[in-house]
C-alpha cells in the first residue's frame, strides 16, 4: 500500500486500540491505579521495567511490588525505614531480584528528596531541543550516579549508548508524555514533547512494522527504533508514537 493508504489503515487501528478498553490487560493499568503524579511516575516506571514476558505476569508482579510499598510509592520511598525493606528481599521477576529492588528504592529516595518529578531526570540541564538519545543517556548516567550502584542492575535500565532499542523506557515515556482524549496515556509531563518520543520497538511492533515496510534494518537496536519513528513521522509528524497502539494491536490482538 502507498503512504496515504498506510496512514489511513494505521489511523483506523490507532482509533480502535487507543481506547480505555486497552488499559486493563496492559501494564499501563498499573499506574492507572494511582492519581498522585509521583505515584503514577513510580508505578509506571516499575511496570515498564517489569514489562517483558506475559502481560498478565507483568501486571501481577507490578501490583506485588507496589503492594510492598503500601500502594503509596512516593510516600514509601521518602519515609521507609530499614525494616520496611525486608519484604523486598524475597521479590523476584525474571532477572530482576532483591539487589535491583533495593537499589531502585535507594535511587527513588535520593531523587525525590531533591526533585518534584521524575521528569527532571530526563531533562536535567539539557535544553528543550535535546534529542531523546541524549535524554536517555543522561537518565542512565543519573540513575547509576550513586556510589553504591550494583553493576548487575545495568541490565534493567537501557541506554542508546549500548545500542539498546530502549523499548521499555520508551514505553514509559509514551505513557508520561503523550496527551490525547482517549485516557490511556497520561500526558502529565510538559517539558518533553510528543514529537520527541521514540516508538517502543518490542517483538510484536517490530514484526508488524517490518511487514508494513516501516523497518528495513536487519537487527533490532537503537537505530532500528529511530528508523521506525522517522517513518511514523511521515504519517504524523507531531505525534508519531500514537502508532504504537496500531502496530502493537495488530501484532498481539490480530496476529497480523
Amino acid at each position: 500500500m502507498n503512504r496515504q493508504e498506510l496512514k489511513a489503515f494505521l489511523d483506523a487501528k490507532v482509533e480502535e486500540y487507543n481506547q480505555p478498553g486497552f488499559i486493563p490487560n496492559d501494564p499501563v493499568c498499573i499506574p492507572h491505579e494511582y492519581t498522585k503524579k509521583q505515584d503514577i511516575e513510580i508505578a509506571g516506571f516499575m511496570a515498564a521495567v517489569f514489562a517483558w514476558g506475559q502481560r498478565k505476569t507483568i501486571i501481577n508482579k507490578g501490583r506485588e511490588f507496589l503492594a510492598l510499598m503500601g500502594n503509596e510509592p512516593h510516600a514509601f520511598v521518602l519515609q521507609y525505614a530499614e525494616d520496611d525493606l525486608k519484604p523486598f528481599l524475597d521479590f523476584k521477576h525474571r532477572t530482576f531480584n532483591s539487589t535491583d529492588a533495593l537499589y531502585f528504592l535507594h535511587f527513588f529516595r535520593w531523587f525525590y528528596e531533591r526533585h518534584e518529578s521524575l521528569e527532571e531526570a530526563f531533562t536535567g540541564s539539557l535544553g528543550e531541543e535535546a534529542s531523546m538519545e541524549a535524554r536517555l543517556m543522561h537518565f542512565f548516567e543519573l540513575f547509576f550516579s550513586l556510589t553504591d550502584h550494583p553493576i548487575r542492575t545495568y541490565k534493567h535500565i537501557p541506554t542508546p549508548a549500548r545500542k539498546s532499542a530502549c523499548k521499555r523506557i520508551n514505553m514509559f515515556l509514551r505513557w508520561m508524555v503523550r496527551q490525547d482524549d482517549k485516557g490511556v496515556d497520561f500526558g502529565i509531563w510538559k517539558t518533553i514533547w510528543p514529537d520527541q518520543l521514540i516508538c517502543p520497538c518490542d517483538l510484536h511492533v517490530d514484526r508488524v512494522a517490518r511487514k508494513l515496510g516501516l523497518i528495513k534494518r536487519k537487527q533490532t537496536d537503537w537505530q532500528t527504533a529511530l528508523e521506525l519513528t522517522d517513518n511514523l513521522k511521515k504519517l504524523d509528524p507531531t505525534d508519531p508514537v500514537k502508532y504504537d497502539f496500531a502496530l502493537f494491536g495488530l501484532g498481539v490482538e490480530e496476529r497480523f
